[in-house]
């Protein structure tokens, strides 16, 4: 049934196929580190070799979460007795949108829900290189929202690697900036401007340097800080790549992998991965109003910057692995929510568990915060994750790859805890839900509630 075929054709065939092999790969390569002259033959030969990629970006769920608390859905525990709320962002796995829930915490009732219609929003975009992929990805993480922020006039501030989006008590859109793909944290300055993480593109450093795609096509993570008004205008922009080489550290950058390797992933596409921003709201011995300070993930560091001089004015690396979301607590004290995370050959994993690591300027002391509760809870999120420690002392945690939401009594008793789980059982992403709680938290919600009117469904 078959036909013999000649032993020189199949060596023919294996060698044509080598060499097809090699060349294709060195399009790719060429087409990734911007040293191409092939044009549309390299573009090409790089849209192919993504082909699988694209097909899990538009048909993997990628919002679900490992289940490590099955015994536990919603909210679970005693209510707090004093008046606080918490934006709670989730991707709902019933109904496969993301939502922002506004939670009354001393009875866990739902006051409002936020949930734009982010297909409509995208397609309001100029189809700009960084944007290309928001209409062609069908998975669900373009519907979620991490890290929302209620402003003073009522308003929602929403995005995760998308424009930033502002909208009104009905999911309405006010407006969205698309002037870079925008990340991770948003907080807000003593003015009321907008800090935020960025993604820039054109990249601000040399494509001989690092190539000049973008970043779902492999190309360099060009973190920036942005320093947003409240009506969208781009005020200041600095990448933090650039702060490293004016500040002497650019080994930090280009330092990592193997320098007599030709393969390309010898490259870090993403030494910093910024992930929060936390602007100062006054002068202290420690620190200027004005000032940053930068959690920066893959360098283990904690940076306090100063955008007016463009000076590094403190770091520190060694006591955090992989953290996240630094706070001010005072005017000499700073908190750190530290993953514990490492690199392993065999896996990414947590050290033990994840700590609360306070840093005291005035001491230069080191101490960490109910590190027994947290233990005890088994509070181990590798990537994500923050807190918040309350006035009163009480410990507010996101577990972010389980889907948990905790909050702790001073004492570190567990008071109540909730998880995202769907009626099929799955847990879901949440996206660094915010506690309120200071005076002027708490008379925005209640100026927020009294104003919102109703809505069409």
């Amino acid at each position: 049934m078959f036909k013999k075929i000649e032993i020189w054709i199949l060596y023919l065939i294996l060698l044509l196929s080598f060499l097809f092999a090699i060349g294709f790969g060195t399009l790719v390569r060429q087409e990734l580190i911007g040293t191409t002259k092939l044009g549309a033959v390299s573009k090409t030969a790089l849209f192919l070799s993504e082909i699988p990629v694209y097909v899990r970006d538009i048909f993997v769920p990628i919002n679900e979460r490992k289940d490590k608390h099955p015994e536990l859905k919603g909210f679970e525990g005693t209510p707090n007795s004093d008046e606080t709320y918490i934006l709670l962002s989730i991707y709902d796995g019933d109904l496969k949108d993301g939502l922002v829930k506004l939670i009354d915490l001393t009875n866990f009732n739902e006051l409002h829900v936020w949930n734009p219609n982010i297909n409509e929003f995208n397609d309001l975009i100029d189809k700009k290189d960084e944007f290309k992929y928001l209409n062609r990805d069908k998975n669900d993480k373009r519907s979620f929202f991490r890290h929302p922020k209620l402003t003073q006039e009522g308003a929602l501030l929403i995005k995760e690697y998308s424009p930033l989006r502002k909208i009104d008590s009905c999911s309405n859109l006010i407006f969205q900036n698309t002037h870079d793909i925008f990340h991770h944290s948003l907080e807000t300055d003593s003015d009321g401007n907008i800090w935020i993480p960025s993604i820039m593109y054109p990249q601000s450093l040399s494509s001989e340097k690092i190539g000049n795609q973008i970043k779902e096509e492999g190309g360099y993570f060009d973190d920036a800080i942005v320093k947003m008004s409240p009506d969208g205008e781009i005020l200041y922009e600095k990448s933090v790549s650039q702060i490293f080489i004016d500040n002497g550290l650019e080994y930090l950058l280009f330092s990592v992998g193997d320098a007599n390797s030709s393969r390309i992933h010898s490259f870090d596409a993403d030494p910093i991965h910024l992930n929060d921003i936390q602007p100062v709201m006054e002068d202290s011995e420690y620190w200027k109003k004005g000032d940053v300070f930068l959690s920066l993930r893959h360098q283990s560091m904690i940076l306090l910057y100063r955008p007016s001089t463009n000076e590094i004015i403190w770091k520190d690396t060694g006591k955090y692995f992989q953290q996240h979301d630094v706070d001010i607590l005072d005017d000499h004290r700073i908190s750190v929510f530290n993953n514990n995370s490492r690199n392993y050959k065999v896996r990414n994993t947590v050290e033990g568990n994840n700590e609360i690591i306070i840093y005291d300027f005035k001491k230069d002391e080191y101490s960490t915060y109910l590190s027994d509760s947290l233990e005890k809870e088994n509070v181990r999120t590798i990537t994500e994750g923050l807190s918040e420690i309350l006035p009163n002392g009480d410990l507010f945690v996101e577990e972010s790859n389980f889907a948990r939401t905790l909050y702790f009594n001073a004492d570190g008793s567990l008071r109540w805890s909730h998880v995202n789980r769907a009626e099929n059982g799955q847990t879901y992403i949440i996206g660094w839900s915010r506690i309120l709680y200071t005076k002027e938290d708490i008379e925005l919600v209640n100026t927020f509630l009294s104003t919102k009117g109703t809505c069409n469904e």
